[in-house]
């Protein structure tokens, strides 16, 4: 167990306000205190060991209050400024990762493809490698290399077209780009563009990472899942036999593009399986986007376009604001990994791509809210709210009877998030929208959630 002085707490407060600014108070601690707001609040980081992390309830914090034309920078933006109706897809919403000199944009928006100016503005050199997989290649390819090429002759164009599916997310398909990208000569002033869903975006990133120790990259996310989650924040990795995401690299790409018309096509179990990360931005740090979620699901599921682009956004500012804060996952980043770990567990143990992600992570959500509530650290309530979205959703709520206390246990062991021995999980804590990333809790339960969904 660990000591309770041995944590790093974080706190944000859900109040806004138009100015920040930094102050050290002492050489062991940092506060960011918001001005000119009817309530200061205050970002505060003791700089021990990070045994715990704990995220309050916070929308988007006023980190930074610039906003020009239809440009959102994610920590300026209040956690409702516009209801689904009042987003148009006209002109791009842009979402900026704040990083400092590797800061980018992430463009949301409806026929975003037709429109080169976006992609061309983010190619540097002459030549672009388009990594994509069988079935986005019928759907889109040849739509974005004409928007890298249009009006732009200078411009040379690669494609590969790799299998679709997780279980070719591995070294043997990686090297497939590395193998591309040497056939065809390309420097390091070439471009790789990722099409397709979320393996292909972190296999892609990854190459891009590694070839000639790291050339530029586009993210076009065409999932659910990719657009409000993988394809912001640099994350990128393959998977090994005996865990997912286990290599990688953090990579940041020069810009994402999210158009959403690209969602038309999504097979209904693949738009399901995004909505799980939609969800879990709630539960963990925003309350309001949670209860707006609950009001608008059948929207969602019905595909319409301005809760769609409302939905995407909304995610998009959540991942954007702790990315900016914690870009290499040394704390708070890590609570967007909410249910992760189980996740992690079921994917593995089934097989990668017999359950999508966020199947597993809808399955993982909720063994990690039972294990909360064991713990007596959230209300029933909250349980049911969880359950009952969800069903909405169409996701499961409990792991496939494959999976074992001992499988759950097995893959566990070495996640990502084990340091020293002690395995940290994320997990909600006080009211809605909170959650606290720790070792610190009692392991009795959580081998009683893990006996009540898996077999002994």
């Amino acid at each position: 167990m660990a000591s309770s002085a041995n944590h790093l707490s974080f706190s944000l407060s859900s109040e806004l306000a138009p100015h920040s600014s930094l102050h050290r108070a002492n050489s062991s601690e940092l506060f960011l205190r918001f001005q000119n707001s009817p309530a200061p609040s205050s970002l505060r980081s003791s700089f021990v060991s990070p045994v715990k992390i704990e995220l309050n309830r916070v929308g988007v914090s006023a980190l930074k209050a610039s906003r020009i034309g239809s440009r959102i920078s994610a920590s300026s933006t209040p956690v409702m400024d516009q209801s689904p109706s009042q987003t148009s897809s006209l002109v791009p919403t842009i979402v900026e990762v704040d990083l400092g000199n590797r800061s980018y944009p992430i463009y949301i928006g409806s026929g975003l493809l037709q429109q080169p100016e976006l992609l061309q503005r983010h190619v540097h050199g002459k030549r672009v490698l388009v990594v994509t997989n069988t079935t986005v290649a019928a759907l889109y390819l040849d739509k974005v290399v004409e928007a890298l090429t249009h009006g732009n002759t200078n411009i040379s164009v690669e494609s590969l077209i790799l299998p679709d599916g997780e279980k070719y997310k591995n070294m043997d398909t990686l090297m497939k780009v590395f193998d591309k990208a040497i056939e065809s000569r390309l420097d390091r002033r070439c471009t790789f563009v990722a099409l397709g869903g979320g393996v292909i975006g972190d296999m892609c990133g990854f190459a891009a990472a590694a070839f000639l120790r790291g050339v530029n990259f586009i993210q076009i996310p065409t999932t659910v899942m990719a657009q409000v989650d993988s394809s912001v924040g640099g994350k990128t990795g393959i998977n090994h036999p005996l865990g997912k995401n286990l290599i990688g690299a953090f990579y940041q790409p020069q810009c994402v593009l999210i158009d959403t018309d690209t969602l038309n096509t999504l097979p209904d179990r693949e738009l399901a399986s995004g909505f799980a990360e939609v969800i879990k931005y709630g539960l963990i740090r925003d309350d309001k986007f949670f209860e707006w979620q609950e009001k608008n699901m059948l929207a969602l599921m019905a595909r319409d376009p301005d809760a769609l682009a409302y939905a995407i956004k909304r995610s998009c500012e959540n991942k954007a604001e702790v990315v900016s804060l914690d870009e290499k996952e040394s704390g708070l980043r890590a609570t967007l990994n909410l249910g992760h770990t189980f996740a992690h567990a079921i994917e593995t143990g089934v097989g990668y791509g017999e359950w999508l992600h966020g199947e597993a992570v809808a399955a993982g959500m909720v063994m990690a809210v039972d294990m909360s509530y064991r713990l007596g650290w959230i209300d029933d309530s909250i349980v049911k709210r969880v359950h009952s979205i969800l069903k909405q959703a169409k996701l499961p709520i409990a792991p496939p009877e494959i999976m074992t206390v001992e499988m759950f246990k097995s893959v566990m062991a070495v996640d990502k998030k084990v340091a020293d021995g002690l395995l940290r999980l994320i997990l909600l804590k006080g009211p809605l929208g909170n959650c606290v990333f720790t070792g610190d809790y009692d392991r009795k339960a959580l081998d009683e959630t893990l006996r009540a969904f898996a077999n002994c």
